[in-house]
């Protein structure tokens, strides 16, 4: 989820919206790129956006996403880093993801309590678009481990299913969003909690986009946080297979960070050749 602590929706609400989302895929990038083009084209990352790309890494390639987050939550100043997802092509339509812990540095206490290093996470993300209609999707499962430290790791196993899309619109306008559950463990119970998220990417120039995204979690227990993202990423290097990112987000609802602002550094390599 987008939050630190959160990545009240009743329980037949999302029950409904996980049978919609299994329903949808048919019809369902959280970036621009598609299948036709992703296996030698320019890296697609799942930064800066709260939204997942809707395509998966090229086979055989390792991508390495990072970035440092600076968050002002209700008074409480936190800096983190590196925000490291390694993603790694295993087939044409599916990948490995590995999320590092990120450590967390609580500005405000001077490096108290709320200070250390967050769980760490596996997943598998498989594509399962382009639909007719032109549509890319992609689902992602994963399970974070309770390996941070106290005050900072959630201290429990906690799942989550994300299903991403996108839909070219023009030559240089994209739409894209996710929907997601998650069940983060709050006060040592699992808080299962909905995810909508819906972005417009606009390309400048063939390397560089700028994207306003919304995005909102609802969990059963607790107000909603919601958001307004604006980012940027710029594409670099020959092969365009790196990435520069910009990002900047401020809270509309009472319990969302009141801001954050970000930067990051993505690259992609092929670790391994196909036979």
């Amino acid at each position: 989820m987008w939050a630190r602590g959160s990545r009240p929706m009743q329980k037949r609400i999302s029950a409904a919206l996980f049978v919609l989302i299994l329903a949808g895929t048919a019809p369902l990038h959280g970036q621009t790129q598609t299948t036709s083009d992703n296996t030698a084209g320019p890296i697609v990352t799942d930064r800066p956006t709260v939204t997942n790309s809707s395509v998966v890494v090229p086979p055989g390639s390792l991508q390495a996403e990072n970035g440092f987050l600076e968050t002002d939550r209700q008074g409480q100043d936190i800096a983190d880093g590196p925000e490291t997802l390694l993603r790694f092509g295993v087939a044409s339509r599916t990948e490995l993801r590995f999320t590092a812990p990120d450590y967390y540095y609580d500005i405000t206490a001077g490096g108290g309590r709320g200070s250390g290093f967050g769980d760490l996470a596996i997943g598998v993300k498989e594509q399962l678009g382009p639909t007719r209609g032109g549509f890319d999707v992609s689902a992602t499962v994963f399970v974070s481990f309770p390996t941070g430290a106290a005050g900072v790791s959630s201290g429990g196993y906690d799942p989550g299913l994300q299903v991403a899309w996108s839909h070219g619109l023009s030559s240089k306008w994209t739409a894209a969003g996710m929907f997601s559950l998650y069940w983060p463990t709050v006060d040592q119970t699992h808080d299962l909690t909905g995810e909508f998220t819906f972005f417009v990417d606009r390309q400048l120039v063939p390397t560089w986009d700028v994207i306003v995204e919304y995005a909102g979690d609802f969990p059963e227990r607790g107000g909603s946080r919601q958001l307004l993202h604006l980012a940027t990423a710029l594409r670099v290097g020959k092969q365009q297979h790196q990435q520069i990112d910009l990002h900047y987000g401020v809270g509309l609802t009472r319990a969302a960070a009141y801001h954050f602002v970000g930067i990051g550094y993505s690259f992609r390599f092929q670790a391994m050749h196909r036979q």
